[in-house]
């Protein structure tokens, strides 16, 4: 079956969500879930204070120390093993890999899986994807977004679909089908701006959205119906500095031409370069790299807190965090920019290297997703050390997750 991808989608017809459901539920299409679909286990209480208070006793890395870095110059605790499944420039599964891999998210595909991963480059942006055999293999490799520009953050939907981001000033939210099968969509009722993260709240049909400015904003979108963005209403949050009670006020125009949909609405809540979000139990989960901030929004009572503190959690992520999802025991699995590692956040609010990424000069972590059986690990670290800014590589990481 050939496969399509989207060169300049001002030509193509839109393909609407319901559209999307039907073929998702076509015979012999494959049907999954993107991201590993556990919850993080107990969320914050919207009367918590600004940052939790010293952890329980007992409550510490469950992983363990990290050994010294193996052969791909990764630091990871003992049990847990590394692999490399692509590197920028370079073929996997018949597939040059992209430059500046971002974010990512998993799918299940039959009896195997697909890991897609975006490209943060100027103009050639857009998202590769990799597919995988029950074991691990790699089965082929293939191309579901093309001729977009600078595609950081995104999401996965519940119907099986993932979103990627444009992060520019007038940034697009296209709809990619990680299959390859059908052509990746536009969504412009989402807002043009510096796109981020992508989270889905199906209890309330809505999708948060965060922004990467350095007063950046935070966007909840409601689709006219739940499976379809092409029409919808977009609101942006309302409140004063740091956590606290929040309000929701309309975009008013949010594919405006020359008003930005940042300043459409006064008031809106800022944050400091927002990174990728997270919805499970009520709450939505996202981090700022300025001040390495993980928050968490509670939908129900519409009270925004902070997960973390440098005061009170020694260790916690640095200025830098970029991304968040859960763990399958509990707790969160944080991609730092700054120290080039993943940090585990526990339910009792310690932070604690999970991995480390040494020796490549290096200068972000992106794209962490689990494997829908949880197995495996994937993320991409950007190597400054391999001769151009926008090199990376994408690896694997597998253990006993579930410790």
């Amino acid at each position: 079956m050939s496969r399509r991808t989207s060169v300049r989608p001002e030509a193509t017809p839109v393909l609407t969500g319901s559209l999307w459901r039907s073929a998702c539920a076509a015979p012999g299409v494959r049907r999954g879930s993107g991201g590993s679909g556990v919850p993080p286990g107990v969320p914050p209480s919207h009367s918590a204070p600004a940052s939790h208070s010293a952890p329980a006793s007992g409550d510490g890395n469950p992983y363990g120390d990290l050994d010294a870095p193996d052969g791909n110059g990764i630091a990871l605790a003992r049990g847990f093993t590394s692999r490399v499944v692509g590197r920028s420039g370079q073929r996997v599964g018949g597939l040059t890999w992209h430059a500046a891999p971002d974010s990512g998210a998993c799918f299940a595909d039959g009896d195997g899986w697909i890991y897609v991963s975006n490209s943060e480059i100027p103009l050639l942006g857009g998202v590769s994807a990799i597919r995988f055999g029950p074991d691990g293999t790699i089965r082929n490799g293939y191309r579901i977004l093309s001729g977009t520009d600078r595609n950081r953050a995104g999401g996965a939907t519940p119907w099986v679909t993932w979103l990627s981001c444009e992060e520019t000033g007038r940034g697009r939210i296209f709809e990619c089908d990680p299959y390859g099968d059908r052509a990746a969509m536009p969504r412009l009722a989402m807002g043009l701006f510096r796109h981020e993260g992508a989270a889905f709240d199906p209890s309330q049909a809505v999708v948060y959205l965060t922004e990467g400015e350095p007063d950046g904003c935070f966007y909840r979108f409601r689709p006219e119906e739940w499976g379809d963005l092409t029409t919808g209403v977009l609101e942006v949050m309302v409140g004063g500095p740091g956590p606290g009670p929040v309000t929701w006020r309309r975009v008013p125009n949010p594919a405006a031409l020359f008003e930005p949909t940042r300043e459409q609405v006064e008031g809106a809540k800022r944050f400091d370069g927002s990174g990728g979000c997270h919805y499970s139990g009520g709450f939505c989960y996202f981090t700022t790299r300025g001040d390495g901030h993980v928050w968490a929004y509670d939908t129900a009572n519409e009270w925004i807190t902070i997960l973390n503190g440098a005061e009170n959690a020694p260790g916690a992520p640095t200025a830098g965090a970029d991304g968040a999802i859960p763990g399958l025991t509990g707790g969160l699995f944080v991609a730092e920019c700054g120290r080039m590692e993943i940090t585990v956040i526990t339910d009792g609010g310690t932070a604690a290297p999970f991995l480390r990424v040494l020796g490549h000069g290096g200068s972000e972590i992106t794209g962490p997703a689990f494997s829908p059986d949880g197995g495996r690990l994937y993320f991409s670290a950007r190597l400054g050390g391999e001769g151009s800014p926008t090199a990376g590589v994408t690896y694997e990481v597998t253990g006993p997750f579930r410790r």
